[in-house]
């Protein structure tokens, strides 16, 4: 279970169902935002005036041959003014003449002018190729099948599921009622259609919604248990603030006053209450509330405040649906109380107590709480049980490796479901409990799920509690995602959707491999590869993009994209780079690439690009690199350190000026992530953090084409850390190569919001790339 950080990992595979996720400024999964089954079907294909253009065709196309005299456009870029702001600490000025952009009721007319200039200068700069981004845009959508549906899931009397419509930039919500719902789940189970079949019934179509507004995004959707009712959270500006509706799932009509203000994270509890989570003035979860449908958001019980600006709230419900856990953690530090659903009115009881460097997640089963631990001895997590009655006696379920990461379990009725990490890959374990009511004691043994490729992507999503029944999401960086229903008694997998590509996709066409690079101080960092085996030659002579994360123990698995397919199927090789910092190689990968080891992240991105080129992966000449906002960071500060590395770069969203917003506890995560970057109020954090900061390290030398990007509502990044260091680099940079930033003026940190808006972006940024690299075709 993770929380909203600084920046999202763009990944276009995140499954159904997830748990809300811990306050980042990252880049992964905020499920609030990014579910966990494939919600954007980023499925794309040729389209049909390209289609004739097959893979090896498109990559051998006469390509237009561009000087960089020529790249140098006729139209000026901005110039943002400059307005001296001295900062001094521990003895040392910094001036930035930049600091005017942030304005926080993002109303200032001069800033607002800034961002229009650099919005029209890059429509400007990129006018030329509009036509070929129109054309990747096509082929891009192409891919998708427009009119489909998401697997459906068996909970209680119906199967939910959501539908995407021809044209259409939402989905819808939907059910069906199952005639026998008394038999045993089965791995076989379809959910039948056709004229005989149930109904379909809409409960909620986004698509109406969101006529009303340019951003619309759905949190929360939970129908109550009994199914009778159903809360969703809608957030209408990309400021990740969202409001709460209830309505009756038959007839759809309002029940109540929305409920205002509030996070993404909501549970039922019983039939006729709801726990919600609200956010101080700096955006932190700090409160959880309980309210009681039929009455006023301003008469709901606050069940808990959390007053330590360090810590911040979340909460989830048990697979049992018997407890709502309500968890408040730092980055280091995790306690959890439990709310009983038939008695919510008797209030949170502590379950987990705050010990510094205790972290505990919980769930429950019988009569016994699961609790998954972690702390300093044990760094990879162990698993231990105790009684509902009481939770001071723990047996240890699945003790502490060193080599093996628990990253999180699932329980069910008669299993336990055990994701785990060694070596950098993923893997599922089953075990089988003893009866509701017998004593549990060490786990030994377990049914391990088998996979198929050599590097891959594997996320549980929401099973039935009381089925012998687990599903998952599998992808890889060729294996489109795909959901699964697996029988834990008798290890049969069943396929339950296999999310279509269209315009002749071949997985056979596509080679995964992984690489391992030795850093300078012997680590080994392990790389995820994907290419078209008919188009990349291998000879160095392949344009590569190295992507990037390493924050918040963030694991960027390898997993599928189809707008990807774009890239490999005009000859570019795609490399993930598992820097530290990241969590793929367990705790202590994480642990060695935050605070005072920050810059191993860095050095370990840098280390893969150089071993890229020594293998002949591609040369300096034709290497891309991207990442989004706590991997933006890593692209700004790459930048700076080694811009010779690089063709160019794409830092989305991008985390850049460190050290002045974690001087800034008004700015919204600053303060709880002190335990991530360091306390800069300390002098060894604030002389080390900038050293790295990208905005405080650009000087005068010659710098890659660049590509940024930035929302005007993002709460994550505020839009003015980009554009500060925008402005920076017009003014310091030696060199005449592209720069250019993008800026959202309606949106947040996710960026646009619907299905297709979001596929505009992705060619856009594949048209930039293609432009740089002289790889547009004459005909585009």
């Amino acid at each position: 279970m993770i929380i909203l950080r600084r920046g999202l990992v763009s990944l276009s595979s995140h499954f159904l169902a997830s748990p809300p996720p811990r306050l980042l400024r990252f880049g992964a999964p905020l499920s609030c935002l990014v579910p966990r089954c494939v919600v954007f079907l980023c499925i794309l294909r040729l389209s049909s005036s390209s289609s004739s253009s097959s893979s090896s065709e498109t990559g051998a196309e006469s390509l237009r041959l561009t000087s960089p005299e020529d790249m140098a456009e006729s139209r000026s870029p901005p110039v943002a003014k400059k307005v001296e702001h001295v900062m001094e600490m521990f003895g040392d000025v910094r001036v930035d003449n930049y600091y005017w952009l942030r304005d926080d009721s993002r109303r200032n007319p001069d800033m607002l002018s800034y961002l229009r200039e650099e919005n029209d200068y890059t429509d400007s700069v990129m006018s030329g190729t509009k036509q070929f981004e129109n054309q990747l845009f096509a082929e891009i959508r192409g891919r998708i099948k427009e009119d489909d549906i998401s697997a459906p899931l068996r909970k209680g009397s119906y199967y939910y599921y959501e539908k995407n419509l021809q044209g259409k930039e939402y989905v819808q919500h939907c059910r069906r009622l199952i005639i026998d719902n008394k038999a045993e789940p089965s791995v076989y189970d379809t959910m039948p259609i056709g004229p005989d079949a149930p109904p379909e019934h809409v409960i909620l179509d986004e698509n109406i919604k969101a006529q009303e507004y340019d951003y619309y995004r759905i949190g929360a959707f939970k129908a109550s248990p009994d199914h009778k009712l159903v809360a969703y959270a809608e957030d209408t500006k990309g400021d990740e603030i969202y409001a709460v509706n209830v309505i009756d799932s038959e007839s759809l009509k309002q029940v109540g006053q929305p409920l205002k203000g509030l996070t993404c994270y909501l549970e039922w509890a019983g039939n006729d209450a709801l726990v919600y989570i609200t956010m101080d003035e700096i955006l932190r979860p700090d409160k959880v509330w309980l309210h009681k449908l039929g009455t006023e958001q301003g008469n709901d019980v606050c069940l808990y405040h959390e007053k330590d600006d360090m810590f911040s709230l979340d909460l989830h419900a048990s697979e049992s649906h018997k407890y709502i856990f309500v968890a408040s953690e730092s980055k280091t530090t995790r306690f959890v109380f439990s709310l009983d659903v038939s008695k919510p009115q008797d209030g949170l009881r502590v379950l987990t107590p705050r010990v510094d460097g205790i972290d505990s997640s919980v769930s429950h089963r019988g009569n016994h709480f699961f609790i998954q631990r972690r702390s300093t001895e044990f760094y990879n997590s162990e698993l231990v049980a105790c009684s509902v009655d009481d939770t001071s006696k723990t047996t240890v379920l699945i003790p502490h490796r060193e080599s093996v990461k628990i990253q999180e379990i699932q329980l069910f009725r008669d299993h336990l479901a055990l994701f785990e990490r060694e070596q950098g890959l993923q893997k599922i374990t089953i075990h089988r409990l003893p009866a509701e009511g017998q004593p549990l004691e060490g786990l030994q043994g377990g049914r391990s799920v088998s996979f198929v490729d050599p590097v891959y992507s594997v996320d549980s999503t929401e099973s039935e509690f009381s089925s012998g029944v687990l599903r998952f999401c599998y992808s890889s960086l060729k294996t489109p995602p795909s959901v699964y229903d697996y029988d834990m008694d008798s290890g049969t997998s069943v396929v339950k959707k296999v999310d279509t590509v269209l315009g002749g996709f071949d997985a056979s066409n596509y080679v995964t491999e992984r690489k391992w690079v030795t850093e300078s101080d012997g680590t080994q960092i392990p790389m995820s590869i994907v290419y078209n085996k008919k188009l990349a030659k291998l000879d160095g002579s392949d344009p590569l993009l190295l992507y990037g994360y390493g924050s918040y123990e963030i694991s960027v698995d390898p997993y599928f994209k189809a707008s990807r397919l774009s890239l490999l199927d005009r000859g570019f090789i795609y490399v993930i780079a598992h820097v530290r910092g990241g969590g793929e190689m367990g705790r202590q990968w994480y642990e060695n690439g935050k605070l005072l080891k920050k810059k191993n992240t860095f050095t370990d991105f840098i280390a893969c690009a150089e071993c890229l080129i020594e293998l002949k992966y591609c040369s300096k000449e034709k290497l891309c690199m991207e990442g989004r906002s706590a991997g933006g960071l890593l692209m700004g500060a790459v930048l700076n350190m080694r811009p010779d590395l690089f063709k160019v770069a794409i830092a989305g969203v991008p985390f850049v000026d460190v050290l002045t917003t974690m001087l800034d506890p008004t700015i919204p995560l600053t303060t709880s992530e002190w335990e991530e970057w360091g306390d800069p109020r300390k002098e060894e954090f604030y002389f080390y953090m900038k050293s790295y900061s990208p905005v405080d390290n650009v000087m005068a030398q010659n710098y890659p084409n660049i590509l940024v990007t930035a929302g005007l509502n993002d709460p994550r990044v505020m839009y003015s850390e980009p554009a500060k260091f925008v402005a920076k680099l017009r003014e310091m940079k030696t060199d005449k190569n592209l720069l250019l930033f993008k800026c959202e003026l309606g949106a947040g940190h996710f960026s646009k919001s619907g299905r297709f808006e979001k596929l505009q972006e992705d060619a856009f940024t594949f048209a930039f790339m293609m432009k740089v690299l002289n790889m547009i075709p004459t005909s585009g």
